[in-house]
């Protein structure tokens, strides 16, 4: 005769750790929530802002680095704070322009296991656990995307902030690529590839601008918003509280 017995339900190993991580699962999402409300409420006063993103990767003598700084400091002297992802790279030169200009430098931080640590050039840090919390904030409180050359991680906010506004979840706001040579390969793929597959409309690239001069980024950012204020209206906030 079987001496096997049936485990009671409280007693099984496994389903106890599966509760176990449910409740873990279920304490982060609370993390989530509150990173999402102590972001909100800690970059709410920042308006008009313009986020600044590119490779972490370059050093202070490379000159993306100077292009980013300079490009930083005309913002933050025509009134926009400026957003970085608060690491080094051109997020550090994005964040030395605004600190050394009128406006605010912000710098949105990412707990990374490598290659991520704070620069010293923020009036305003903001620290994230995940990544997703942190692109929200780059979206919403933006007025301008302006993308320097970078990897990977530069080319998911360029892709984010294009589709968020392709598909109406986010207002429609300029989206400027600084670097012409460095973008044209992609591009051309954007036209020569999506648009011919019919993965794109051909209008979806009018939503990308390519401006190399500083002088020229901060003029085309102005023009945008020459017919209107640059706070969002009432029906575009309803949208943005959709992203």
């Amino acid at each position: 005769m079987s001496t096997n017995k049936k485990i009671p339900y409280d007693a099984d190993p496994s389903r106890v750790e599966h509760s176990a991580y449910n409740a873990r699962e279920a304490w982060r999402t609370l993390e989530i929530m509150a990173e999402f409300v102590g972001a909100t409420e800690r970059l709410s006063s920042i308006q008009p802002a313009v986020s600044i993103f590119g490779s972490a990767r370059l050093k202070p003598d490379h000159p993306w680095y100077t292009l980013a700084h300079n490009i930083a400091r005309r913002l933050s002297d025509a009134g926009f704070s400026v957003i970085s992802g608060g690491g080094p790279g051109i997020m550090e030169a994005a964040n030395r322009g605004a600190f050394e200009g009128k406006s605010p430098s912000v710098g949105l931080n990412i707990v990374l296991p490598h290659e991520q640590s704070g620069n010293p050039f923020q009036d305003v840090s903001q620290t994230f656990q995940h990544f997703f919390a942190r692109k929200v904030m780059f979206v919403k409180f933006a007025s301008a995307y302006v993308v320097m050359p970078g990897g990977f991680g530069t080319l998911d906010e360029l892709s984010e902030a294009l589709t968020l506004v392709q598909t109406g979840k986010s207002r429609r706001i300029p989206i400027i690529l600084v670097g012409s040579q460095f973008w044209a390969g992609l591009l051309g793929w954007f036209r020569d590839t999506l648009v011919n597959e019919g993965m794109i409309l051909a209008k979806d690239i009018d939503l990308i601008q390519v401006i190399d001069d500083p002088a020229a980024i901060v003029e085309a950012i102005f023009r945008h918003y020459e017919t209107r204020g640059f706070q969002p209206s009432p029906a575009e906030r309803e949208v943005q509280l959709q992203l």
